[in-house]
């Protein structure tokens, strides 16, 4: 799982460095973190194909799904792209959804918001459990990216989950913590998985305009910064057959130079 990616930089760092990954680790399945990846504040259709022609086989989003608007166009025609399961009744677009992975395995995906320092969605435990049992009966390789602020929200949502998914990955923060572990039931776990994308930068906005906002407590239009990126991921070994985790490891590989891309 690749986490938030953000912009430009950070697609172009998920063309470059995904190949070799997936390549040179075997990997059966790559999903990511994508509310972020059209302009750092939202998806496009464009973006969404781009991604998916380097490989990414399922999105999630966050509290930003609906900051682009192209993205009511296509999401509901979409079922490799999930958005916060926790919307009420009647929002656009899944939750959850199934994609078969390379080795044939049906792996189900799950995202979810949190509402503690986040917007009042519906309870994100209750949410993800529901959707979690409707997956488990075509099922057993379950994802769930918990898209949350507060730590202590996405342990105990890992907590309320394990033996029940295979792995409860956070994001949204964009700083990938070093707390990944296999839980007593079978779930792997990690607190945030991090950012993909430019790394001379805040979050991945351009610095300047981030300490303007702090500084003079004015509203300010943030901007993708440039230069090279880094890929923030997390890999995950899984029994398919129990859909217990038995490996975790997070990494973050850079890139050495930075290379134009078309928009």
């Amino acid at each position: 799982m690749i986490g938030d990616i953000v912009g430009r930089p950070g697609r172009r760092a998920v063309r470059r460095l995904l190949p070799q990954l997936v390549a040179g680790q075997s990997v059966d399945f790559v999903m990511a973190n994508c509310e972020n990846a059209a302009g750092g504040f939202g998806l496009s259709r464009g973006s969404a194909e781009e991604l998916r022609g380097y490989g990414i086989e399922a999105m999630t989003m966050g509290n930003h799904v609906w900051g682009n608007k192209e993205i009511y166009q296509f999401i509901d025609e979409s079922p490799h792209l999930v958005r916060p399961v926790n919307f009420p009744e009647g929002a656009p677009g899944r939750g959850e959804t199934t994609v078969q992975s390379g080795n044939g395995d049906l792996v189900g995906v799950v995202n979810v918001c949190g509402t503690t320092f986040m917007e009042p969605l519906e309870c994100p435990f209750r949410s993800a459990l529901a959707a979690v049992r409707r997956l488990r009966e075509v099922a057993s390789v379950i994802v769930v990216d918990v898209h949350a602020e507060a730590t202590s929200e996405k342990m105990a949502l890992g907590r309320y989950l394990d033996g029940k998914v295979s792995a409860v990955i956070g994001t949204h923060t964009h700083v990938q913590t070093a707390d990944e572990r296999i839980l007593p039931k079978g779930t792997a776990y990690l607190t945030d998985v991090g950012m993909t994308g430019p790394i001379d930068s805040i979050l991945g906005m351009k610095c300047s305009l981030v300490l303007q906002k702090f500084l003079s407590r004015m509203p300010a239009r943030f901007e993708v910064a440039t230069g090279p990126a880094i890929l923030s991921a997390v890999m995950i070994d899984v029994e398919p057959n129990t859909g217990k985790a038995t490996n975790i490891q997070r990494f973050q590989i850079k890139e050495e130079t930075e290379e134009m891309m078309e928009p």
